[in-house]
């Protein structure tokens, strides 16, 4: 039995790089975590989590996972609490987790946190810290032992480190479907093009371009520069909205939430609603011509000037040192 459980995402070979991170969350809360990993090469993938200190992986890779919507996912994960008696869940806060999350948690009556940057045990409980109202407030939402609890971690919210353990032991889950579960099914897969770089809520590093950018064309710029540095591309919602980039490349309240070791935002004014998406980063570099421009008073550092003679030799210089 353990105490907690994480949703572990892969591959299909090894645990994605935000499932290290949660596992090794997990691990600072708890003497014995466990992980539940779904799908096709959920078998593979659950040998490399004892790297990451989980003691057992429970798998279901049982066709019905992959082929049918959200509900399979989330009879297994129920299957995985009942097996694991587990009362904590983490979960990888982006939007197919919450919704497999979201329908397991009313099931049991347990009680779901969203985009938590922090995690800490305090006694017999565990304390998730997450900002609130665009992030002007932060709340702390003390977990006590009973009904299971789901926490939703940001990615980058935790360094993932391996601590060399032996391999996990895993567990197939035998989980029964039923029409509920079955009665939507996958049709078909798109798969996004990212264009060689890494995802944007998974990357270290993120290059965003907002309105001052001027037009579509500007964003050849921004992708150059994170070229450079081996970074991501993000877009605030006027540039999204402006047809200027894909909106799944949208970072705000209403895009996606990030928050990786460097964050640039080059013409972007930093609206409460593009911050609430990014402001938890670790470092915050802002470029913009105006130097009233929201995003500087959360910015670590703050370069007023046009973005379009700033650039070109700071792309310069960041490929002379990687030379």
């Amino acid at each position: 039995m353990t105490d907690i459980l994480v949703l572990t995402d892969h591959d299909g070979a090894a645990p994605k790089k935000v499932a290290t991170q949660l596992l090794t969350a997990a691990r600072g809360l708890a003497d014995d975590a466990a992980a539940l990993l779904l799908g096709e090469g959920a078998q593979g993938a659950a040998e490399k989590v004892g790297a990451y200190g989980a003691a057992t992986a429970y798998v279901c890779d049982a066709p019905e996972v992959d082929a049918h919507d959200t509900e399979p996912k989330t009879a297994a994960l129920l299957a995985a609490l009942e097996a694991s008696g587990a009362s904590v869940v983490l979960y990888p806060a982006e939007p197919f987790a919450s919704d497999v999350v979201a329908r397991a948690a009313a099931r049991v009556g347990g009680g779901v946190i969203g985009d938590v940057s922090d995690l800490a045990r305090e006694g017999e409980g565990i304390v998730a810290t997450k900002q609130i109202f665009g992030g002007d407030m932060t709340s702390r939402c003390t977990v006590r032992p009973g009904l299971p609890a789901f926490l939703g971690v940001k990615p980058n919210a935790f360094a993932a480190s391996e601590v060399g353990g032996s391999p996990a032991d895993v567990v197939p889950l035998d989980v029964a479907f039923d029409e509920r579960a079955t009665r939507v099914r996958v049709v078909e897969v798109v798969e996004e093009s990212s264009g060689g770089r890494p995802e944007m809520t998974e990357a270290s590093m993120i290059v965003t371009g907002g309105r001052g950018l001027g037009d579509a064309e500007g964003f050849a710029l921004i992708e150059e520069l994170a070229d450079a540095l081996g970074a991501a591309v993000g877009a605030s919602r006027a540039a999204t909205d402006a047809g200027w980039y894909p909106h799944q490349h949208q970072i705000g309240q209403t895009g996606k939430t990030v928050a990786p070791q460097l964050y640039l935002g080059a013409g972007v004014s930093g609206a409460i609603q593009h911050r609430a998406g990014m402001q938890t980063s670790q470092r915050i570099i802002a470029i913009n011509k105006d130097p009233e421009a929201p995003i500087f008073s959360i910015a670590d550092l703050g370069v007023v000037g046009d973005l379009y003679k700033v650039i070109p030799p700071l792309i310069e210089e960041v490929r002379k040192r990687a030379s």
